[in-house]
């Protein structure tokens, strides 16, 4: 008997110091979590991660709360929101919710929530820069991206490492869709798929599809029966094909089956004069003549509508080439490399003399009017940044939203465009709008966005899956490293 006690004392000594030593290491953690926060989450994200979280409640109540929905219905005053397990629980109006007496509670007066923005050509990668996939990330969730479709990559294996890391909770940053290399045609780069043969083409688009990636994107020289090819292969593995193109007509491509276009009327070879079958190339006198409400163009965007062929504008990227808009806000300013400044410095030098020519302006409001009459017939348009010149992750997908307004969407049809009808293009229910049962990625800006469109830019929090993340922080940590 004696013995079984002295067993069970060193037995019971031995817990309290494992004990002892547990809740050391949690009293010594550099990010813990306040009273009422849950800590269960240690198990699931890394301190990296962790780091920049503001709010990790398992119920937040959001009260009195100007809701934008994603929907493209109108703004709601005075609601209330409950999060519960990172999900939406309830909506509605605040004299009507009955708020949860466990809950976190927050005062959402003069504030504005979104859906978390979902970027349709939002890539990893810069020219010149093949992989800038996390600084990028974290640049993308400080601007509300809580998901990207990443729409072509220069490394796709590093594309599928750091979705899988981020999903784990080991990185930060939204939530992404990887793609699998470009395919193109004669004279494309090197990182790119160019089929030698047709067995070529299947046994590499084989390799990535069986590596699960959903989404192959092909570019501006893809040859025609490679595209039919592609498209049909994709779809047999439940993957789908979107196109920046050239050689194949918008005409051609949706025939074919193609899911998405991108870049609206800019790549439309359609409207080229003596354009070759097969070939990018002929003249490009229809960006200066095209009138967007003629026949033609309508009966072509009738079609991509009619075969459920989504298109995605990138408003922001091209209004970079436009001499008389060149810009770079404090914000990009800050967190841009050396080198990235001292190219937009040049760039924006050699603008200064060309001011005065309004020919790349006048496309811009071309396009404008292409995106708009698209999205007013009953098209699916959706917005992406592709990141380029002196356009940064997130922030040149904050500047769409004020180019949306400016080509006539409303504030509820432009986040309309940027949330709702991306999750629709991924073939996602659980995201793009702010609705019961759905994920809660939402991000809460500071100011009124109907009234106020720079509100975009004023994001106070990122919320995914109803973690809070901290979006001035994740700038501020960024500081001259992106481009480096």
């Amino acid at each position: 008997m004696t013995k079984k006690i002295i067993l069970l004392s060193i037995v019971l000594v031995l817990a309290g110091i494992s004990f002892f030593e547990q809740n050391s290491k949690k009293a010594s953690a550099p990010y813990r979590f306040k009273k009422m926060q849950s800590e269960l989450t240690r198990n699931v994200y890394s301190d990296s991660v962790l780091r920049y979280v503001k709010h990790n409640y398992k119920t937040i109540v959001l009260r009195n709360a100007t809701i934008i929905d994603g929907t493209g219905a109108p703004a709601k005053k005075k609601q209330t929101i409950i999060v519960k397990s990172g999900k939406f629980h309830v909506i509605g109006n605040d004299d009507e919710v009955v708020v949860p007496t466990e809950a976190k509670i927050m005062n959402m007066q003069g504030k504005t929530i979104i859906p978390g923005l979902v970027g349709m050509h939002n890539h990893l990668h810069i020219p010149g820069f093949p992989d800038v996939g996390e600084i990028a990330s974290k640049l993308y969730l400080a601007a509300g991206v809580t998901t990207i479709q990443t729409c072509g990559a220069t490394d796709s294996e590093k594309e599928l490492l750091l979705s899988y890391e981020i999903e784990q909770g080991k990185k930060i940053g939204p939530n992404i869709v990887p793609s699998a290399p470009f395919v193109n045609g004669p004279g494309g780069n090197p990182n790119m798929i160019i089929p030698k043969n047709l067995k070529h083409l299947k046994d590499t688009l084989g390799y990535w599809l069986n590596k699960d990636v959903k989404w192959i994107k092909v570019y501006r020289n893809v040859e025609p029966d490679d595209l039919e090819e592609i498209i049909d292969m994709a779809h047999g593995y439940g993957a789908k094909v979107r196109g920046h193109l050239c050689s194949v007509t918008f005409e051609e491509a949706t025939r074919y089956g193609i899911d998405g276009i991108e870049h609206g009327l800019n790549s439309a070879s359609d409207f080229r004069t003596n354009k070759t079958y097969g070939v990018c190339g002929g003249g490009r006198e229809y960006m200066d003549e095209l009138n967007i409400d003629d026949p033609k163009v309508k009966t072509l965007q009738q079609q991509m509508i009619d075969k459920g062929t989504f298109l995605t504008s990138t408003l922001s990227i091209y209004e970079a080439s436009v001499p008389n808009r060149i810009y770079l806000d404090d914000r990009a300013k800050s967190v841009m490399s050396p080198y990235l400044l001292d190219q937009y410095e040049r760039r924006s030098k050699e603008a200064q003399h060309l001011k005065s020519d309004l020919t790349r302006e006048k496309r811009l409001q071309r396009i404008m009017a292409f995106d708009r009459q698209f999205h007013e017939m009953g098209g699916l348009l959706c917005s992406g940044v592709d990141a380029g010149r002196h356009i940064v992750p997130g922030f040149g997908d904050q500047r769409n939203f004020e180019l949306l307004r400016e080509a006539g969407f409303s504030t509820e049809e432009a986040i309309q465009v940027m949330t709702n009808n991306g999750a629709k293009a991924l073939g996602k229910s659980d995201i793009g709008s702010i609705a019961v049962g759905k994920n809660a990625d939402f991000v809460i800006l500071d100011g009124t966005l109907v009234n106020d469109p720079s509100a975009i830019y004023k994001v106070n929090t990122v919320f995914k899956n109803g973690l809070g993340y901290d979006s001035n922080k994740l700038i501020g940590d960024l500081q001259g490293k992106f481009g480096l």
